[in-house]
């Protein structure tokens, strides 16, 4: 089967694009030599990827099934020119991590600097994704470690504490007038709240406390980063919540004030497990025994 790399990730963004002639100006391809292509791969495979619409194309059925394959080829094709750059520059492998902003900003920066102190010949790649994110990459074998909020992990690979942390609210005292002290759910879910999109462990968090109290949660403010949610928080939109260190990191003004909360909701803790097979092994025990901080017997 003829199966070549620039067939492979044509696919894959005709998937992302809705549009062959997006994908194909994505690649710098012709559009008529793209459509070619996928028309030769599904003759070849003997099934329909796309269903072409008006207005660009839609995976089928059958294609969504045969996608997360196509991806892996992607991936695995990806890892080699990666493996092999590192190689041909003397280094003594490749590990690829995946974990939230809440966990790269207060803990793994730091444990990845120690990391390369102790061994420079490793190198190490960081995918910035939500939790449920992280463990499609892992599950997908796009990752070699991921590391996920507990409550929102749903991999079937071995599990191992990280670190843990909580949330706090962040609102403008210009904007918003709380009382001292840390504040009840009760209080919490009568204010509007921003908070991060779907597959956030801090999303998670907010409908479970809602939803133990019998209500819904409205979700009418909803944002990518913790910039973007100060940046709304600042002009008096909504609260925010977000872990202490977060805050910090991102300077925040006088008039912007956090909160610490009532009970144990806003607790979270940070799970590691990783795929074997992918970097190499002694490599990959030393960025995993340090991450932990203690031996493992891989």
């Amino acid at each position: 089967m003829k199966f070549d790399t620039t067939t492979v990730s044509l696919v894959i963004a005709i998937a992302e694009e809705g549009s062959i002639s997006r994908a194909a100006d994505r690649l710098g391809l012709a559009v008529a030599a793209a459509s070619k292509r996928v028309s030769d791969l599904e003759a070849q495979l003997g099934v329909k990827l796309f269903k072409r619409q008006p207005h660009g194309v839609k995976v089928t059925e059958a294609g969504a099934k045969l996608l997360s394959h196509i991806r892996q080829i992607d991936n695995l094709t990806q890892r080699l020119v990666g493996d092999a750059l590192t190689v041909s520059h003397g280094r003594e492998g490749r590990v690829i991590i995946g974990a939230p902003k809440s966990v790269i900003i207060p803990f793994l920066a730091r444990d990845l600097a120690a990391i390369q102190r102790k061994y420079p010949g490793i190198v190490l790649q960081i995918v910035e994704e939500n939790s449920r994110i992280v463990q499609k990459l892992l599950r997908d074998k796009v990752i070699d470690i991921g590391i996920y909020e507990k409550t929102a992990g749903f991999v079937d690979l071995p599990r191992f504490d990280y670190r843990q942390d909580h949330l706090n609210v962040v609102y403008s005292r210009k904007h918003f007038e709380l009382p001292e002290g840390a504040l009840s759910v009760e209080q919490l879910i009568e204010l509007p709240i921003i908070t991060l999109g779907r597959g956030s462990a801090i999303l998670a968090s907010l409908h479970r406390a809602h939803q133990s109290r019998g209500r819904v949660f409205r979700n009418d403010f909803t944002v990518n980063g913790f910039d973007s949610m100060l940046a709304l928080v600042r002009e008096g939109i909504g609260v925010g919540l977000m872990p202490p260190d977060i805050l910090r990191s991102l300077h925040p003004e006088a008039d912007i004030m956090s909160l610490p909360l009532e009970g144990d909701w806003h607790e979270r803790s940070y799970m590691l497990s990783f795929i074997e097979g992918q970097a190499q092994q002694q490599t990959q025990r030393n960025v995993v025994e340090e991450l932990l901080g203690q031996n493992l017997a891989l």
